[in-house]
């Protein structure tokens, strides 16, 4: 079909709209600077690429596009920058625990745990922020097969990393395990946070070498990625451990054998999101801390008997 003038018209003010909005050029402004990017996204470019244009329109539309990708990098652009600024704080040791969650408050315009969500699947503001500061490189691709039992990499949400970091209550002493680690945004955050040593365990070399090179960008020295598989790894020192299914059936049971056998020789708590849940919940030397209320997206704690 043509592209009719009143479209062109209101995609073409809305464009208009965002680019002459100087708050969304404001570093600070990032929450709402995400939403006029996603609105240019959505109601705009892939509006346009689904158009079926006449000849006579194909300028006109063609004209739409460049603006609305010209105005969509310059906000890319403020993103740019401020993540950079914010990287080098942090690697320079001036941007940890407290003075980090304060940021985020600043930046997010409220407390990152109550972060209105961005989707329904459970990613939210923080995510982008997050992924922002800590898993910034371009992104990889698997080199290795997965094993039997291995689940494809999802990035755990934000808001439960936070919820966990508050009811682990970290203790000097302990030492933080994510079993399937990906791209290490769980560990890196565990560690920026609480100051708390933290490994990640990853499979994926390709993930692994990441997750390594973003720590060291960030000189995050307490942190440590191994690549392994996980019912080989050494747990010898781990006091907190977080799974985000990463693993099922047979292998996610002989994991679990592994951690039985660490908790024989000290106290250790285990935290779980997503469908490993119920497995863990059966094993006769963990207590559930409390009952889950929503299911399998809720973040579930153990303790060791």
């Amino acid at each position: 079909m043509h592209l009719h003038k009143g479209s062109q018209q209101e995609m073409l003010s809305e464009i208009e709209s965002i680019a002459k909005d100087e708050k969304l050029f404001h570093e600070k402004n990032f929450i709402i600077r995400s939403q006029a990017m996603d609105d240019l996204e959505f109601h705009v470019l892939d509006r346009i690429q689904f158009i079926r244009e006449g000849t006579d329109s194909f300028d006109r539309l063609n004209d739409l596009k460049q603006y609305a990708e010209k105005v969509r990098r310059q906000l890319e652009d403020v993103n740019t920058k401020m993540f950079q600024k914010l990287r080098d704080q942090v690697s320079q040791g001036g941007l940890r625990e407290k003075m980090l969650m304060n940021l985020m408050n600043e930046y997010l315009d409220e407390p990152p745990d109550s972060v209105l969500q961005h989707d329904e699947t459970g990613y939210d503001h923080l995510d982008l922020f997050i992924n922002g500061l800590t898993t910034f490189r371009e992104l990889t691709v698997e080199a290795k097969e997965r094993a039997p039992g291995m689940v494809y990499y999802q990035k755990t949400p934000a808001r439960v990393v936070f919820e966990l970091i508050k009811k682990a209550a970290f203790q000097p002493g302990d030492v933080f395990y994510d079993l399937g680690s990906g791209l290490g945004q769980v560990t890196m955050l565990v560690n920026l946070l609480t100051c708390t040593i933290a490994k990640g365990v990853e499979f994926e070399p390709a993930y692994c070498n990441y997750a390594k090179a973003c720590a060291a960008d960030l000189n995050l020295s307490q942190v440590d990625f191994i690549n392994a598989d996980a019912r080989h790894a050494d747990y010898s020192s781990g006091t907190v451990f977080f799974m985000y299914t990463p693993f099922e059936g047979e292998m996610l049971r002989d994991v679990l054998c592994n951690l039985y056998t660490e908790a024989k020789e000290r106290s250790i708590k285990v935290f779980t999101y997503g469908s490993c849940t119920p497995v863990v919940a059966r094993q006769h030397w963990l207590r559930q801390v409390y009952e889950i209320q929503n299911g399998l997206d809720e973040l579930a704690e153990f303790v060791s008997i």
